[in-house]
């Protein structure tokens, strides 16, 4: 497969509805994942030619991975600033505190949260994604400016467990 057909199928996967996507031939394994940020393409050991590197110059939210993969929790992780958790953006987009510019923000500060309550939304190629927590407490700080974009993995709000 040459570096043009992975931009293609990675740009196809992109904008289809598709979270996942495995491909195996006699040449090559490939596995596409949106969100996770990764992507791992395996060549036979005979092969002479690698198209990795080829592949991931040009589309850069997408990385490989070694074989062994290890899935984050990226929501909610501990933190090292005392007891406080973080809530993660577990997507590139931009983030929004509320569903439209004139609606109430999701959250706020000192506001309780629970598992499964929507505090985000964060848009990623005109897709708006809710963002639910996977913690229960009391929101101490937000650390993103509305309608700024994020990182994978950025973290978002600084939250007190109950």
């Amino acid at each position: 497969m040459k570096a043009k057909e992975i931009r293609d199928l990675i740009d196809f996967i992109a904008q289809s509805p598709l979270d996942e996507v495995h491909i195996e031939t006699d040449e090559f394994k490939i596995s596409v994942k949106r969100y996770s940020g990764s992507a791992k393409i395996e060549l036979p050991t005979n092969s002479a030619s690698v198209v990795v590197p080829a592949a991931t110059a040009t589309t850069p939210n997408v990385k490989p991975t070694p074989q062994t993969e290890v899935q984050p929790n990226t929501e909610s992780k501990s933190t090292s600033l005392g007891n406080y958790l973080t809530i993660k953006s577990p997507m590139i987009g931009t983030f929004y505190r509320a569903p439209k510019p004139d609606a109430p923000n999701f959250v706020n500060v000192g506001d309780e949260i629970k598992p499964g309550q929507v505090v985000c939304i964060i848009e990623a190629m005109k897709l708006f994604n809710e963002i639910e927590s996977e913690v229960a407490g009391r929101i101490v700080k937000v650390l993103v400016e509305n309608a700024s974009p994020v990182e994978y993995d950025q973290p978002l709000f600084l939250v007190e467990p109950l």
